[in-house]
């Protein structure tokens, strides 16, 4: 029979006020939306509490860079990396340079300079605004990619680099560099942050949670500053006087160093992002991800304005992860989660201190894989009693993908290491029990990129690619079969030539379905990983669902329907614009599928 596919138009799938970076120039924070197309630049009075000065750039998905000479703002963007000055007196906006496709840092030089970091090239940059000439430095560390933080003095520009740690000291005027990161520190992964006043030089150490506090009068011995409680990132320091405030993440706490002892301050809630702290006289006052908190230090508490409501708001956002459950079909993004009513139409958002990347409903719960630090959260599907059951660790940041096993009632999810690092995980999360597994390496030599299971057995799909910044030890991905009962593989098989990443596997009427992330498709035999049949889909990424009525998938241009090696398109022009993988889930009783269109949640319905 036929197939004659409805679709409906459900709204935004996700809409949020997100920033990453902040800056205060005269009395207003200015800062920028990440991940919603037009940016939004915006001015924050703290007096009035209201943003009242507001403008779209026409370019960039968002910014983690900004700085400012008197009262002209520069902002660098990624993707584009483009450099826009705004003229805080004017509200005019005007490109004067692009650094590559990622501007990850820029600071402003004591004789009017802008200099920027970037990836992945991993370069340092340099722009005049007086004669409108650039200039490049070069990669700061051969083979890196990332310059995460950037400052400079009159003489001297200071590069924070990762995946493997690199503090670079730049020679303004010959170019030339050297190391003054200390060596026992070379096994970190980011100089991630940094801050410099004076002659005084703070320095963040990831995924340790380390601060270092430099004399650039002497750069050979910097005080060793650790941060407690198993915090791993410091996401924002500011010099203030003899004292520097710090923000630290995942517990989301601000410190002050005073004196050689660090002290805890209060944290404005559970997982706070700190972009930048400010500090005038006895007002200490911070941007967050979506809102500006003040610090009242006398009675230890914050309160905080929402930037939504004060005049930045929501906007459609690219989606990262989607899952239908009885009442609901849930769409995460950038620090929440967008609950779309199903017997209302409205939708929700519900706040998320990191981004999920994976939604698996079980039952009344939602079980959400959270980025970074691979954390466990779970939910109900109205968003309500959101909470954390713990994190991954063995070095893994990033979920891939998640099943669940109603066999063994164990969550299963798939993860990538931090970066730098190597080898994925398989983590067993018994519902049950609460009890975890973690299985590092389970696919050798990869990170573990997918995961599908039936009767006991998951079903693993790995990536040459172990993490950002890592080059690939294999020439081809490959397919494992875990048991988990015995917790031992059964078999591993590299079914197609060339695979760096199967980026889905479904079990469907007793076969395995593997897609591939150059557009191929291959049918398996889930007892031996015997390669039965292949077949090419498009060019790219493509997520698997099963219906009643089939197996169906996206590669974000079309959903399609696979019955064998024969692929049909039932609907075309979607034109989805996501954050990462395809996005496809079906609904509860399995009679229709939902997707991204353009940025919108849609609902596929008249499937046979």
């Amino acid at each position: 029979m036929t197939e004659t596919p409805t679709i409906t138009n459900l709204g935004p799938a996700s809409a949020v006020t997100s920033t990453s970076v902040a800056e205060q120039v005269g009395d207003r924070i200015w800062t920028i939306t990440s991940g919603v197309s037009p940016v939004q630049v915006g001015a924050f009075d703290p007096v009035g509490k209201t943003v009242d000065r507001k403008l779209a750039l026409p370019t960039g998905a968002g910014a983690w860079a900004m700085t400012h000479l008197g009262t002209d703002l520069y902002v660098g963007l990624y993707t584009p990396g483009d450099v826009y000055k705004i003229d805080t007196t004017t509200g005019t906006a005007t490109k004067v340079a692009q650094f590559g496709s990622f501007i990850w840092s820029i600071a402003a030089t004591p004789d009017g300079k802008i200099v920027a970091g970037t990836y992945p090239d991993g370069a340092v940059h340099e722009y005049d605004p007086a004669t409108g000439a650039t200039r490049s430095y070069g990669a700061a560390v051969a083979g890196q990619q990332y310059v995460r933080s950037i400052a400079a003095d009159a003489t001297t520009i200071y590069a924070g680099v990762g995946t493997k740690a690199h503090l670079i000291a730049i020679d303004r005027a010959t170019g030339a560099r050297r190391e003054i990161l200390p060596a026992k520190y070379a096994d970190r992964t980011f100089v991630a942050t940094l801050a410099l006043d004076g002659t005084k030089l703070a320095a963040s150490l990831s995924p340790t949670g380390t601060m270092l506090v430099y004399d650039t009068n002497d750069l050979s011995n910097p005080v060793e500053v650790q941060t407690p409680g198993g915090d791993q990132y410091i996401t924002a320091i500011t010099l203030s006087g003899s004292d520097i405030y710090l923000g630290t993440r995942p517990s989301g706490t601000l410190y002050r160093y005073r004196d050689t002892t660090l002290t805890r301050l209060g944290s404005p809630y559970e997982g706070a992002y700190f972009n930048r702290i400010f500090v005038e006289g006895s007002t200490i006052r911070a941007e967050l991800t979506s809102q500006v908190v003040d610090f009242d230090e006398a009675t230890g508490t914050f309160t905080g304005t929402d930037l939504g409501q004060a005049g930045l708001p929501p906007a459609p956002e690219q989606a990262m992860a989607i899952a239908a459950t009885q009442s609901s079909v849930l769409v995460s993004g950038k620090a929440g989660i967008q609950v779309h009513d199903l017997a209302t139409g409205t939708s929700t958002r519900t706040f998320l201190p990191g981004e999920a990347k994976t939604l698996t409903p079980v039952g009344r719960t939602v079980y959400l894989g959270v980025y970074t630090l691979a954390r466990l959260w779970q939910m109900a599907p109205d968003g309500s009693g959101l909470h954390e059951l713990g994190q991954v660790g063995n070095e893994q940041t990033r979920p891939t993908d998640a099943a669940y096993d109603d066999r063994s009632r164990t969550w299963l999810i798939s993860t990538e290491p931090d970066y730098g690092k190597y080898d994925g995980t398989l983590v067993e999360q018994h519902l049950g029990t609460g009890q975890r597994e973690v299985h590092r390496g389970v696919v050798p030599q990869q990170s573990v990129r997918s995961v599908t299971t039936a009767d006991g057995i998951a079903y693993l799909g790995g990536a040459t690619r172990n993490s950002l910044g890592t080059d690939p030890i294999l020439p081809q991905a490959t397919v494992v079969a875990f048991d988990l009962r015995t917790n031992k593989p059964l078999w591993e098989s590299a079914p197609l030539a060339k695979a760096q990443s199967y980026s889905d596997l479904e079990m469907y009427r007793g076969k395995l379905y593997a897609t591939t992330d150059d557009g191929r498709l291959a049918v398996l035999d889930p007892q031996t990983g015997t390669l039965l049949a292949s077949t090419t889909i498009g060019t790219g990424q493509s997520r698997l669902t099963i219906a009643r009525s089939g197996l169906y998938g996206t590669d974000n241009t079309r959903v399609f329907k696979v019955d064998g090696t024969t692929v049909t398109t039932v609907i075309d022009g979607l034109g989805a614009q996501i954050y990462s993988y395809p996005l496809i889930t079906t609904s509860h009783n399995g009679d229709a599928l939902y997707t991204i269109k353009g940025r919108d949640l849609v609902r596929i319905g008249g499937l046979r």
